[in-house]
This record gives C-alpha cells, sequence and structure tokens, in this order.
C-alpha cells in the first residue's frame, strides 16, 4: 500500500471510531512523513494538526513530538512502513491522556509482556589476508559490527511489539578452542548463533550434541561442501557459496556475449572449490574456459621501487602465451596477485573472480533499494564502510529477529519453523524479498556484480535466466541438483 492510501484509510478508521485525535494518533503522520509523504517538523506541528482535526492543546503537542520522533528515528533505522503503522494503530487503540480538567482513565492497560531473544555472535580471531596495497588497513572487525548495528534496530523495532534482544559477543583467540566456548554457551541456554567461523570449526560446533536444537548461521564460509555434501540440518547459510557466486558472473558473462574464459589461479582449497564452481557454471551455461593455468610465481616486491615494473612485466608474461580470450578469471583468495591483472595483460580484457568484477553479497558501491540507510549506518559505529561479512551478519540478526516477530515465539523450533516457511520474505535492500532454500538452507537472494568500483556493473539473476518458481535459484544449486541429504 502507498503511504498516502495507508493515510487515508488510517484517518477514515480514526474519526469513523471517534477516536480522540491525539498526538498518539498523529504519530502515523511521522511514519508517512519517513516514507516520503508528508512533512512534519516540530515548528508546523500545531498547524498541522489544526489543519487535520481542528485542535491545539499543550498536552497532545508533547505527545505528538514525542511520539512522532521516536518513530522517525525507528523509521531511518529501517522499520517498514507497515510496521509503523501497526505500532500507531496499537498507541491509538491505547486510553489517551488526561486533558486539562478531565478525569483520568479508569484503569491503565498493562504493557505487553516482553520476549526476549538472546543471541550469540561466535567467532575466531583468524588471520586476516595482508591487503595489496600498504595503504589499505587491516580490518578486524568484519562481521560484528553488522551484528551490532541490526541489534540496535532489532531492539528499535521490537520494542513497540514486545520483543526484546540480546546480543552475546564470543569471540575467541586464534589458538583457543572455539568448541568449548560454543559448549559452554549451549550449557548455558544460547540457541542462536551467528557464525563467523571457517568451515571445520563451523561443522565441529554444529555437530555437537547440544546443539542439536540450535539455529546457526553461518556469515563467512562460501565453502560449497557446507551446502552439499557436509550440510547439517541446524546450519543456516547467509552468505552466497561459491556455486551462486560463479553463476552470477557467468550470467553476466553470457549475456555479454564473452563465453571464452582464461583462469589465472593460486592452489589454495578455497581456490579449488571456486575453480570446480567455474567449470560447473561453464557447462551449465555455455560458456568455455580456454585454459586453467596455475599461477606459482610470487608477486613483485610492492613496496620496493622497482616492484611495479616487475609486476607489469610478470602479468604480461603470463598472460601472453594465453589461447585466445574474452575475459581473465582471476581465482585467488589469498588476494595476493589478482589486483595485478587489471590493466597489465597482453591482451586487452576485462578481469573477474575473486578481483576485478566480482559477485557480492554485499558492495560498498550499491545503493539502490534503501541501500545507502546500511552503507551511513555502518560507518557511524564502526568509522569505516561496509564490507560483506557486516551485512551478512546483518541479515543473520534480521532473519531471526524478523522470524521471531513474525512467528510470536522465539522458541528455536517455531523461529526455525517459520525460517523455512513460504511466510518468511525478507526485506534486505535487494529489491525483492529473500527466503531460505528448503533443501540445503542456502538463502536465496540477488547477487552484486561490483567490487572496486565507483557504481555497480550489474545484478544477478540475468535477464532471461528463467526458474520456474524462483529466479534467484537459477544461482547455485537448485533442488534437484542438490547433494545434501539432512
Amino acid at each position: 500500500m502507498k503511504p498516502s492510501l495507508a493515510l487515508a484509510a488510517l484517518r477514515h478508521y480514526i474519526f469513523s471510531k471517534a477516536i480522540l485525535p491525539s498526538g498518539r494518533v498523529l504519530s502515523v503522520l511521522c511514519a508517512a512523513h519517513c516514507q516520503g509523504d508528508i512533512g512534519l517538523k516540530q515548528k508546523n506541528d500545531n498547524a498541522l494538526g489544526d489543519k487535520l482535526f481542528g485542535w491545539k492543546r499543550s498536552t497532545e503537542m508533547v505527545l505528538l513530538r514525542s511520539t512522532s520522533f521516536r518513530l522517525a528515528r525507528a523509521c531511518r533505522a529501517g522499520l517498514s512502513l507497515a510496521t509503523l503503522l501497526i505500532s500507531a494503530l496499537m498507541i491509538a487503540a491505547a486510553p489517551t491522556v488526561a486533558q486539562d480538567g478531565e478525569a483520568p482513565p479508569a484503569a491503565a492497560q498493562p504493557k505487553p509482556a516482553t520476549k526476549t531473544m538472546e543471541v550469540v555472535y561466535l567467532g575466531k580471531e583468524y588471520q586476516e589476508p595482508l591487503p595489496l596495497s600498504f595503504a589499505e588497513k587491516v580490518i578486524t572487525d568484519k562481521g560484528i559490527q553488522g551484528a551490532r548495528q541490526k541489534l540496535k534496530e532489532a531492539n528499535q523495532a521490537g520494542g513497540f511489539l514486545g520483543y526484546s534482544f540480546e546480543l552475546e559477543e564470543a569471540i575467541v583467540p586464534e589458538d583457543a578452542d572455539v568448541v568449548a566456548k560454543a559448549k559452554a554457551l549451549l550449557a548455558a541456554g544460547n540457541r542462536y548463533f551467528i557464525a563467523d567461523l571457517e568451515p571445520d570449526d563451523l561443522l565441529a560446533v554444529a555437530d555437537l550434541p547440544e546443539a542439536k536444537d540450535a539455529i546457526i548461521l553461518n556469515i563467512r564460509s562460501s565453502a560449497t561442501k557446507l551446502r552439499q555434501e557436509e550440510c547439517r540440518k541446524n546450519v543456516f547459510h547467509i552468505v552466497p557459496d561459491y556455486a551462486m557466486r560463479a553463476d552470477a558472473l557467468a550470467q553476466y558473462l553470457i549475456w555479454k556475449k564473452w563465453p571464452n574464459w582464461y583462469v589465472m589461479r593460486r592452489d589454495t582449497p578455497q581456490d579449488q572449490d571456486y575453480l570446480a564452481q567455474v567449470q560447473r557454471a561453464a557447462k551449465r551455461f555455455g560458456g568455455k574456459i580456454v585454459e586453467d593455468h596455475l599461477y606459482d610465481l610470487p608477486p613483485g616486491a610492492r613496496n620496493l621501487d622497482s616492484g611495479h615494473q616487475q609486476i607489469q612485466a610478470q602479468m604480461a608474461l603470463e598472460t601472453e602465451r594465453s589461447p585466445d580470450h574474452d575475459v581473465v578469471w582471476a581465482i585467488n583468495s589469498d588476494d595476493d596477485f589478482g589486483d595485478y591483472l587489471m590493466y597489465r595483460t597482453t591482451r586487452p580484457r576485462p578481469v573477474v573472480g575473486t578481483q576485478g568484477l566480482q559477485a557480492t553479497a554485499w558492495d560498498k558501491s550499491y545503493t539502490e533499494s534503501g541501500g545507502m540507510r546500511f552503507q551511513r549506518a555502518i560507518p557511524r559505529i564502526a568509522n569505516r564502510p561496509p564490507v560483506e561479512r557486516d551485512y551478512t551478519a546483518w541479515l543473520a540478526f534480521r532473519s531471526l529477529s524478523e522470524a521471531a516477530q513474525k512467528s510470536g515465539s522465539v522458541e528455536p523450533e517455531t523461529v526455525k519453523a517459520y525460517l523455512l516457511s513460504d511466510d518468511f520474505r525478507l526485506e534486505a535492500f535487494k529489491g525483492q524479498a529473500l527466503s531460505f532454500r528448503t533443501w540445503d538452507h542456502q538463502m536465496r537472494q540477488p547477487i552484486i556484480l561490483g567490487g572496486g568500483t565507483r557504481v555497480p556493473v550489474g545484478t544477478s539473476p540475468q535477464d532471461g535466466f528463467l526458474h520456474p518458481k524462483h529466479l534467484t535459484d537459477t544461482l547455485g544449486f537448485d533442488e534437484p541438483e542438490t547433494k545434501c541429504k539432512f
């Protein structure tokens, strides 16, 4: 419903039910305001109230200002118009505050009982790859900042509906035992985990007998096996896997009529996984890998005066021998050579993959569908731009908070059933609702094509790639293809 129509409907309801035109009712005007319907400023509160309802009373003005500004802050935090309208109606239905000369209400209505959801951010201080440029700082708080942001938003929204949320940050040192930490948290009754863990640690936690009824949301690892042979019934995957990333890029390259791909890669387990998914995407969409080239040379000494000259000559030599191709597909999870390929290849060809044009859940250049709210929120608390893991952590917490409020329960069994139901449709700045696949618990979502560009290049799935149910199921493993057996 458009904001103007929602506002008109609410006004009709107010007058038809003879509800007093209190400031609490007018809080809905703030909801309409933050959706772009009308302007509501403190300096013209009196004029607006007099115009709409024909009243001017100081007590009502105090209520109008306090409630409208609270709702405005909630709106900026990301509440939907529907949530704000519901909240305003709940407030409007409550007894009005006694005015001068009026008798107080007979009995105040009790506040709704608060349901509390306790969420644990479980992580480990893994060594982050060093940035290729010395001018770039190592980010050591990826992910947790997104969870902190959503904690604030969830409590702002949930407070209207009788829900509260708590976040326990359990990030252990790299040499510590994260499984022992998980056991202690489970013994304390925690059942909701945002997991910032590598695959082996994630599986070790998920396989704990105590975690059988827990809900663990993977925000870090793109490993395909976690959604296939090594899938777990108590694990949900927020971050896209390598199959989704490869398919997102492959669709765009086929749409551009660039079907011939020259792969340059390292040989880490992550790189091998990504390579397998690029090979799968080529078969799936009609692409061709003209050569799979293993890059085994150390990069040039970038901190020396001669470093750039070494790199320039090295990249040219490595690509000179390649068969003719349309695109260089870099697979370099350690980020130690991929960025050097751009503008240094023998043939003038675009670079995609882990560097160049990248397939990501979030990108620093993305501003569509209200994305600027998130782009602005993270710098306020982290003093840096958001990264993908901030978004996946935010999205994991949002999934839990929405499921609790929509299902009416904070019990794990009920929340899990709602996450996997058709009713779970999550708004997350992507232009369409997100949901979980029942066959592998992967979140289906559009993938942003960006990474290093000042504006996004595109979003996959691309036009022309069809699916009978969800277009986003053209990215990654569809139900008939899955090897996951819960």
